[in-house]
């Protein structure tokens, strides 16, 4: 008998000592295993083979809800199950529609905006702020304070009272938001 079989006998028979022994064991052939099954997802996932490994023991060596190993490779073959079934809820999680599954991505810049001392149609920009404001006024009051003030992403969050975070957050949304509506601008 395999250590690694006697110490997923001693986890059924409720040794909490037996599971703290297993992984260092099991470990390298569970990132392993891992790191194969992330190959095979789309690009832009963001869970890692690491992260993916510690759920998935976890969720092997549940004290509340014991499990029977017939062998090691019963045990990698329920670890390959409980990773596939990870996986799959982290791409639901991601397709929800509270978590904007639905809606699509734009990589926004700065250059978007038109620049400093470039031909701009203050009343269509101050006409399109207007209607950010009536949506969302903070946004709209660090739009202004970034476009007309020249006012840094942090300098304009600060002068709101906003943390760093949420202001670099609300000038992405204002940036989106404002070059949306002025291309359909006439």
């Amino acid at each position: 008998m395999s250590d690694v079989t006697r110490l997923l006998s001693q986890i059924e028979q409720g040794d909490p000592s037996a599971a703290e022994q297993l992984l260092p064991l099991v470990y390298d052939e569970l990132r392993k295993l891992a790191a194969a099954r992330l190959a095979q997802e789309k690009p832009g996932q963001t869970l890692q083979a690491t992260a993916l490994v510690h759920e998935a023991y976890l969720r092997l060596v549940d004290q509340d809800r014991p499990q029977e190993w017939d062998s090691r490779g019963h045990f990698f073959a329920a670890a390959a199950e409980a990773m596939r079934r990870i996986l799959i809820q982290n791409v639901r999680r991601k397709k929800a529609h509270k978590r904007g599954g639905d809606w699509d991505r734009w990589q926004v810049d700065d250059a978007e905006l038109p620049a400093r001392g470039e031909e701009l149609d203050l009343v269509a920009l101050s006409d399109v702020l207007d209607l950010l404001a009536a949506h969302d006024p903070q946004a709209a009051s660090l739009a202004k304070l970034r476009i007309f003030a020249g006012l840094s992403v942090d300098e304009a969050g600060a002068a709101l009272g906003l943390p760093h975070t949420s202001a670099y957050r609300q000038w992405s949304y204002a940036q989106a938001w404002l070059r949306v509506k002025l291309r359909d601008v006439p």
